[in-house]
């Protein structure tokens, strides 16, 4: 267990302490009924602390792990520790008026991810937005939204994209179907500018761009976008994240998220090479 990699973000911490608290209760025997009924809290509560998805009290960690017999200090403290630093708030927190929920959720895992591998349909994927690009997209998800918000949703957005610059950034690869090169978001410039910052982006060692052109038919993909996310820490699993409407599917399960990887080995395998994508994208800026 570790509390001090450069990359893990308290959404982690919080998966590394579920994990840990989940097999010191299945150790000793305990049901997590009668976890629940030690702090004064319910089955469900334990079984979304063991998923890291929730917050957790400390004083409800030393409960548990007083029932499940870690008496040793060292032990006691290093996940003390852990439950501490899983409650650090991120600086996504402070964008809660426009940022749901379930999508914290995902920005946690993005921010600690020493993988990030994700198709696109539809957008050019947030991670490598422009600005232009971005502020036609959030309009057209929320054409009610004052300005404020817009420049906000926005403004988070740019903010998620620093991770791609640091020294611990994750890999980050990126399929996109050329549909979602071909939709025009807010008008010829903005595309202009979106495809100089693809090719711009596509040449940094972190990022492996690839593009699966209309002449190549049908793919792997069918059934639409998906993010998977894969982590330093060997105990926190990969995640398959599922954008919806209202929400998202956060999947883990290994024999679920296997098949997805397969299907993103087959997506880079059938989408045009990093280099045959620039040619593709210089086309396509020459064309605006």
């Amino acid at each position: 267990m570790t509390t001090e990699h450069p990359g893990s973000g308290s959404m982690v911490r919080r998966i590394l302490l579920g994990s840990q608290l989940r097999r010191l209760r299945e150790s000793r025997g305990v049901t997590r009924e009668e976890a629940g009924y030690s702090i004064r809290a319910s089955e469900s509560k334990i079984s979304r602390m063991e998923l890291g998805r929730v917050s957790f009290k400390e004083r409800d960690v030393a409960d548990l792990l007083t029932l499940y017999g870690v008496t040793e200090p060292g032990e006691r403290d290093a996940l003390l520790g852990l439950a501490r630093e899983a409650n650090v708030t991120g600086w996504w927190h402070s964008y809660g008026d426009v940022l749901p929920a379930w999508f914290q959720t995902y920005v946690g895992l993005e921010e600690a991810a020493r993988e990030v591998d994700t198709f696109e349909v539809q957008f050019v994927h947030g991670l490598l937005q422009t600005e232009g690009y971005a502020r036609a997209v959030v309009r057209l998800g929320q054409p009610t939204a004052a300005d404020a918000e817009v420049d906000r949703r926005v403004d988070l957005r740019m903010r998620r994209q620093k991770i791609l610059l640091g020294d611990a950034s994750p890999q980050f690869c990126v399929v996109l179907d050329e549909s979602a090169l071909r939709r025009p978001f807010g008008g010829p410039e903005v595309m202009r500018e979106q495809f100089r910052r693809l090719l711009e982006d596509s040449e940094r060692p972190n990022v492996d761009l690839r593009v699966i052109p209309f002449e190549f038919g049908g793919h792997a993909a069918e059934t639409g976008a998906f993010t998977l996310l894969r982590f330093p820490e060997p105990d926190v699993p990969d995640v398959v994240y599922l954008e919806q409407l209202t929400g998202a599917l956060y999947l883990d399960k290994r024999d679920e998220v296997a098949q997805y990887a397969k299907v993103m080995d087959r997506l880079r395998t059938e989408a045009l090479p990093p280099e045959k994508t620039r040619d593709l994208l210089r086309a396509m800026l020459e064309q605006c």
